[in-house]
């Protein structure tokens, strides 16, 4: 099966650090979701746009690295037989109905580094 990474965009992270599990309920069960399917390889979500340091060549600022009204919330990578699969699976994530959206990206290679052992 290939392999598709799944980009958030949303307004902000839904994962601060006073989000109540209220805050973050639609987005548990989706993940909740994606992993009874066994379609998801990984998943992170990332933190509010805030923290976020962006570096350019030797500048180094605070913000992300695009300054738009929508970040990368978070982040999956999913397997599919095909982009058609990927698309559909991509189309229930919170974000598509909560005012952001989603982007489907074949994954070209890549993988966990193996660190060596201490």
């Amino acid at each position: 099966m290939a392999q598709y990474a799944v980009l958030i965009y949303a307004g902000d992270s839904a994962h601060s650090s006073d989000a109540t599990a209220e805050d973050t309920a639609v987005h548990d069960r989706h993940a909740q979701e994606l992993e009874r399917s066994g379609a998801v390889v990984a998943a992170y979500a990332l933190t509010p746009r805030d923290l976020a340091t962006s570096v350019r060549g030797d500048a180094v600022t605070d913000g992300p690295f695009v300054d738009t009204k929508e970040i990368v919330a978070g982040f999956y990578i999913l397997e599919a037989a095909d982009l058609d699969e990927a698309l559909a699976i991509a189309r229930l994530n919170p974000a598509c109905r909560l005012g952001g959206g989603v982007e489907v990206r074949p994954v070209a290679g890549g993988g966990f580094v193996q660190r060596p052992a201490a």
